[in-house]
């Protein structure tokens, strides 16, 4: 796998299990060999990286890579998860544990043997569970909630949080001992304002993949949007890219995407199109109205929000229709909707007179 002299050859970089791992930036290269390097040890990993870097894909691709691809890889957010559900969750109970508890359940652990359980967030674990953990990281066992019989697991144990746990270790709010038994393997992700050379690439990934689902061919954004991206801060990361990704596939608003980039960014805002005024005067001209039927006291709010959603949902289905060239069952696929109820909407908006 390695040359002479410790470098891993290119090829390596683009194996099927870090193949969602995008990007050639020297740090996004750096996290695939690292992979590489520990998937099959064992080692306890630590993936740190703000909200929507990927953590979770760096996580799959350990997981992928291993010799324990074949077993399960079971995920668990101990930030969504409230403290008094966490345990269970992660180590099972016995029936009659607790109120409620008819039968016994299996936890995270259980279900992992063999494979790997992926803590998400694990600096939002609270302290009473984190010394369980711990038991569990150094004599691979535990005991359900409820029960007396130690239960013995072969998991691997990876965590990924947005915390600094050095931070929360000084604080008191991490274990130490836990810290040194997770922080074996550190692998960070850098937020995507570090690797913006990545962004094309990002881009043409969620393209394909988008693209496909919804039937769209020809998608290419255009040259200023690209170079609004390329220089935006990108708070939500990779995730927020992805997001704007999909939209601008359905909605093909790129106007609307740049005004909102360029506020988002602080630069100047360009003149509106004549397409992407289109709803705002329709909405404006609907709030004159409502404004002007409650002068004369008629008016009713849950129609007002019925009228407004109604002008919002027209535009974007003239939108979907534009792009399908008027294929109504292709655009209900791509609304989500049936096609049945497309051609409902289109008949309301009609009776509204929109």
């Amino acid at each position: 796998m390695l040359r002479k002299g410790g470098t891993l050859r290119d090829d390596i970089y683009n194996i099927a299990p870090l193949r969602n791992i995008v990007g050639e930036s020297p740090s996004i290269r750096k996290i695939k060999e690292l992979i590489l390097q520990v998937a099959d040890t064992d080692l306890s990993v630590v993936i740190y990286g703000e909200s929507g870097v990927g953590k979770e894909l760096v996580a799959r691709a350990l997981h992928a890579c291993s010799r324990r691809s074949k077993g399960p890889f079971l995920k668990v957010n101990c930030a969504a998860i409230p403290g008094d559900l966490l345990e269970s969750e992660l180590f099972g109970y016995e029936k009659g544990a607790f109120t409620g508890a008819d039968r016994e359940k299996p936890g995270k652990f259980e279900l992992a043997n063999g494979g790997v359980i992926f803590l998400d967030e694990i600096g939002d674990m609270p302290l009473s569970l984190q010394a369980k953990l711990l038991q569990v990281l150094q004599d691979n066992e535990f005991c359900r909630l409820g029960g007396q019989r130690e239960i013995k697991v072969d998991v691997w144990i990876i965590s990924a949080t947005n915390h600094d746990l050095q931070e929360d270790l000084q604080d008191g709010r991490f274990r130490q001992d836990l810290y040194y038994r997770l922080n074996i393997i550190k692998i960070v992700v850098p937020p995507l304002r570090e690797r913006r050379e990545d962004i094309p690439l990002l881009i043409e990934h969620f393209t394909r993949i988008y693209g496909q689902r919804y039937n769209i061919d020809n998608f290419e954004i255009p040259a200023e949007l690209l170079s609004l991206f390329l220089n935006y801060d990108w708070p939500g990361n990779v995730r927020e890219l992805e997001n704007y990704i999909k939209r601008l596939i359905v909605l093909r608003d790129f106007d609307e995407v740049e005004r909102e980039i360029r506020r988002l960014s602080g630069e100047p805002l360009p003149p509106t199109s004549e397409k992407g005024r289109g709803i705002h005067e329709d909405l404006l001209q609907l709030v004159i109205q409502v404004l002007s039927e409650a002068e004369k006291g008629k008016v009713s709010l849950k129609e007002v929000s019925k009228r407004v959603s109604s002008v919002v949902e027209r535009k974007v289905i003239e939108r979907v229709l534009e792009r399908t060239q008027g294929n109504k069952r292709q655009a209900a696929n791509i609304l989500g909707i049936s096609y049945k109820a497309l051609l409902y909407k289109l008949k309301e908006f009609e009776d509204l007179e929109l």
